[in-house]
């Protein structure tokens, strides 16, 4: 404990210009310095309400570095340029990890990492225990599941993102980590932190070596086959559902929380970190369309599978798909030229599969296509066919390309995160279940004309 007091001085935009020696600790052990954003979270949330009401607050503070968990009274005086800090009564006290109920050799500390991370699972304190494993170098301020990879349970989950969601403790997360050039699997279990006005803060944990697989003798070694997937053939039933479980709900967590924090709802933050939310956001918006993909994949290659007969408008499927991506692709200044109100083409198909089929195909031309250029959509009829064509102004697609652009997983040598090669080869595989087809007709350099036929429907 300590009678004097602790003090520092922030700026106007909320970095730390000058700090007592206890205080700029903190600030570098939480990966920053003198002149960056207060990397406190609790007490930068003290300093910004100070500064939104302009009057003193006066709070408990509860923090930790590597080695403690620190109390104390902190005062907030703000004025025209900043505010002052004034933290009296510290206490530290050594820091306990979690008991929690673990298997076997788990229970034995020894050879544990003990480790601490934000709400936004960034590491801010990692620490060996006797015999353990030497832990990473370049750990702080890297992303908990960076540092470690994270691995399903039994059941396809993953207990740490479940526990983020809920707040809550969580044990028997598998993970892999590399050490001193060796791939080694270990398990971690943690509990929740909050601060005293009760809000989550992140959480403290250990990782421990798992007993029954140490090391791989090269981090490129192939990981064991996971059982929730492994022995089940992409047909069966439940790979669907088990892809569901397993990541649907998690991607979706990471999406909200990601878009949460790049559109500062809970208050400002650094422009970089708003910017690297919104590449973690839109990361996780593109793993969730692979989802989406391998469950279309799984449904549309099982025996039997069938498309519904609806009565559907391709015009009017056109001007919806539009409005869908009309946003995405003002972005890049592009025109849609769309079949107007009164373009009419009566068909026979599934509605919601013939709208899948058309904004894969509007999103393909989208992403391809240079910025201000212009792409078409058509509609018309040959004989019993009703068709709807979308052409773009890209750089086209040769003869050899055209015979395999439909296979399943080609992406025609690109190596973008545009998509995942499934796009097309569900599209037409939809196509031909509602007894239509997708053609393409293309050349190097004069862009594509991607052509949906369906059985015509007379009116």
């Amino acid at each position: 404990m300590t009678d004097r007091i602790i003090r520092g001085r922030i700026d106007r935009a909320g970095a730390l210009v000058s700090a007592d020696a206890p205080l700029m600790r903190l600030q570098q052990r939480a990966g920053a310095g003198i002149g960056k954003p207060l990397a406190l979270p609790h007490l930068a949330r003290l300093v910004a309400l100070a500064q939104r009401l302009q009057r003193d607050i006066s709070r408990p503070l509860y923090t930790a570095d590597d080695h403690s968990d620190i109390h104390a009274l902190v005062r907030v005086v703000p004025d025209e340029d900043g505010a002052n800090l004034e933290i009296s009564d510290w206490r530290t006290r050594p820091t306990v990890m979690p008991q929690m109920p673990v298997v076997g050799e788990l229970a034995a500390r020894p050879r544990s990492w003990s480790w601490e991370c934000d709400q936004q699972l960034r590491m801010v304190a990692l620490r060996e225990g006797d015999g353990a494993p030497l832990a990473p170098t370049d750990w702080e301020g890297r992303s908990l599941s960076e540092l470690f990879e994270l691995q399903p349970d039994e059941e396809g989950r993953f207990p740490v993102l479940r526990a983020l969601a809920r707040q809550s403790a969580f044990e028997g997360q598998k993970v892999q980590a590399d050490s001193n050039g060796s791939r080694i699997a270990m398990i971690l279990v943690g509990e929740p932190l909050f601060d005293a006005t009760g809000r989550f803060t992140g959480f403290r944990g250990t990782t421990s070596i798992d007993a029954g697989f140490e090391t791989s003798p090269s981090p490129d070694a192939a990981a064991p086959v996971d059982p929730a997937f492994g022995s089940l053939p992409l047909s069966d039933p439940q790979f669907g559902r088990r892809i569901d479980g397993a990541l649907r709900g998690p991607l979706s967590r990471i999406i909200a929380t990601a878009e949460t924090i790049s559109g500062q709802f809970d208050g400002p933050i650094r422009a970089d970190y708003a910017r690297y939310a919104g590449d973690i956001a839109h990361a996780g918006r593109h793993l969730l369309g692979l989802v989406d993909d391998l469950a279309d994949l799984q449904n549309i290659e099982r025996p039997g599978f069938k498309a519904a007969a609806d009565e559907i408008d391709l015009g009017d499927l056109a001007r919806r798909a539009v409005g869908l991506l009309g946003m995405k692709a003002e972005e890049k200044g592009i025109r849609i030229d769309a079949p107007k109100v009164d373009d009419k083409m009566p068909a026979t198909g599934e509605f919601r599969r013939v709208l899948q089929v058309l904004l894969n195909l509007l999103g393909n031309a989208i992403r391809y296509s240079p910025d201000n250029s212009q792409i078409w959509i058509r509609v018309d009829r040959e004989g019993d066919r009703a068709m709807i064509t979308v052409a773009d102004q890209g750089q086209g697609i040769s003869s050899e390309q055209q015979a395999v652009v439909f296979e399943k997983f080609e992406r025609l040598g690109r190596t973008d995160s545009g998509g995942s090669g499934l796009g097309l080869y569900i599209a037409r595989r939809l196509a031909r279940a509602m007894d239509g087809d997708l053609t393409v007709e293309s050349a190097p350099g004069q862009g594509a004309r991607f052509t949906l036929s369906l059985p015509a429907r007379d009116v």
